[in-house]
């Protein structure tokens, strides 16, 4: 890798560090610039293999080689149809050797969904804290749980640096996610590149809510001449929809219940009930599904702080889709409207977002 100079080494601290300790900022800094730098361009990679590839090119499997050349061609549609950023993003490869690019940990009270936050140079706050390790996640996680909040780590497979890591090379795809179904990586290449089309600092919510919008509506769009990849998304992205209405039901109940007048025992009971509701409903859903069991360890891991960081990228998804129809399907239309919203202050941000929506509910459907 090359020798970087201090305004580099900035850069990366502002974007990926947040307001805590120099062993915070280290950490981030280094697993960032150590991603990069494991980095080869796709080319290269597709290259090995063939006759003119050197003795020491590694090629890669029959697999990884497909899904190489697609997450390139929905690069390309991203770009040319989705009006996404055309740059050095997801145009190199690095295979971390572990299964997450970073580890995130949200903490919210017993007895509340809000999320804590912490405050980010560039980024802006954010509900949640990452780190390149998964030990190091956990032990900060069972700081939080000793000052009496409900904690959730998880594993992320891809993350966006804004486009701040452009000048050297851009985000790189990464084995923690180049091997999903056809559906599930154009929604993760999507979600990510949108985030460096638009974003608004201190509103975890608006952010990631836009980018699933731009994810969900641009993978449908892409598999809607792809018959056989729609047929296999259809039925991934049904059970996801059934397992999140479960859980949305779910966090309705206890929003109710905090808000509520009762007492904290009173609550806490309520809340023990609707989790038990929960996991009966769940234990119900997988029989009928055969006993699937890939939502498993979600479902056990549910709490107060993982089912709110669920509703920051889904709560406000019905709204972005209804602006997109009222910019007429058109995308930068669309990212324009959502630029101009981004800069308003958050308050005024939500109630147009949801203003436009209302009126696009209303507005006649848009010629197909």
């Amino acid at each position: 890798m090359r020798t970087l100079g201090h305004g580099l080494a900035l850069a990366a601290l502002l974007f990926l560090s947040g307001c805590g300790s120099l062993g915070y900022y280290g950490q981030a800094l280094r697993g960032h610039l150590a991603m990069l730098g494991q980095a080869r361009p796709v080319e290269d990679w597709l290259a090995c293999g063939q006759p003119q590839a050197g003795p020491d090119c590694v090629a890669p499997d029959p697999v990884l080689r497909r899904q190489l050349a697609l997450a390139q061609a929905l690069r390309r549609y991203a770009v040319e149809r989705l009006a996404l950023p055309d740059n050095a993003s997801y145009t190199r490869y690095a295979d971390l050797g572990r299964d997450a690019a970073v580890w995130n940990v949200v903490a919210a009270p017993p007895l509340s969904l809000t999320l804590k936050t912490w405050c980010y140079p560039v980024l802006g706050c954010a509900g949640y804290r990452g780190f390149f390790r998964r030990e190091a996640a956990q032990a900060f996680a069972a700081e939080l749980a000793a000052q009496g909040l409900e904690v959730h780590v998880y594993g992320v497979p891809a993350y966006s640096s804004l486009g701040l890591s452009n000048w050297l090379g851009g985000d790189p795809l990464l084995n923690t996610f180049i091997r999903l179904p056809e559906g599930a990586l154009a929604r993760m290449i999507f979600h990510e590149l949108a985030h460096q089309r638009v974003y608004a600092d201190d509103d975890t919510a608006f952010n990631e809510n836009y980018a699933t919008a731009v994810e969900t509506l641009g993978a449908a769009q892409w598999l809607a001449n792809r018959p056989d990849a729609a047929a296999q998304d259809l039925t991934l992205r049904r059970r996801h929809q059934e397992w999140l209405a479960l859980t949305r039901r779910t966090r309705a109940r206890l929003a109710e219940v905090y808000a509520g007048p009762d007492s904290d025992a009173d609550k806490q009971a309520a809340k023990a009930r609707a989790l038990r509701a929960l996991h009966e409903d769940y234990a119900a859903l997988k029989a009928r599904w055969g006993g699937d069991a890939r939502y498993d360890a979600a479902t056990a891991a549910l709490n107060n702080a993982s089912l709110a960081i669920q509703g920051s990228y889904l709560d406000l998804l019905p709204e972005f889709e209804r602006l997109f129809d009222r910019c007429g399907r058109d995308w930068p239309r669309f990212h324009a409207e959502v630029r101009r919203l981004a800069a308003l202050p958050a308050a005024a941000r939500r109630v147009e977002l949801r203003q436009g929506a209302a009126s696009a509910a209303a507005a006649p459907a848009p010629s197909p």
